[in-house]
């Protein structure tokens, strides 16, 4: 069985990722949606609501599994008894970054494998970061995001007055 690891943020989870997940969810026997624990950045959700947002959006996938790890990739990867690294690229600029992060993985553990997908063109332009600045403004997301991030963004930016209208 070939288990593969969709690590990211998530914060929060896109259409752009859902867009991974389904398409690498065909290719693998099991996807780890893996939610990283970055102490060096401060998300807008916790560890906890991404994961719960990430487990509403892919229930319909039942070889998905939404987990969260801290440390290195390749020390959660072993654990878990995965061998293939899933990583989606938007543009030029995600693949050199994530070619580095590919080498660096394969220098401390050879048996893992890093795969590219390309994100669907109308996602080509999607970010977490893209997501939140609209919300944060009151602008409308449930074309970016699905319903349940749409109503996490409207409680996480609601004013006292009442819920941001989307």
């Amino acid at each position: 069985m070939t288990v593969a690891v969709y690590p990211g943020s998530f914060d929060p989870v896109t259409y752009g990722h859902l867009d991974i997940v389904e398409r690498a969810s065909r290719v693998f026997d099991r996807l780890i949606v893996a939610v990283l624990i970055n102490r060096s950045k401060t998300p807008l959700f916790t560890v906890e609501e991404r994961v719960a947002l990430l487990k509403e959006a892919t229930k319909h996938l039942a070889n998905v599994e939404v987990d969260s790890f801290t440390g290195l990739l390749v020390e959660y990867m072993r654990r878990r008894g995965a061998r293939a690294i899933v990583k989606g690229l938007r543009a030029v600029t995600d693949f050199e970054y994530e070619m580095q992060m590919a080498l660096i993985n394969k220098n401390l553990d050879p048996s893992i494998e890093t795969f590219f997908m390309m994100t669907s063109k109308e996602y080509s332009f999607l970010s977490s970061s893209i997501v939140k600045e609209v919300a944060r403004y009151g602008g409308r997301v449930d074309d970016l995001v699905p319903p349940c991030v749409v109503e996490a963004l409207r409680r996480r930016f609601a004013d006292p007055g009442g819920p941001i209208e989307f």
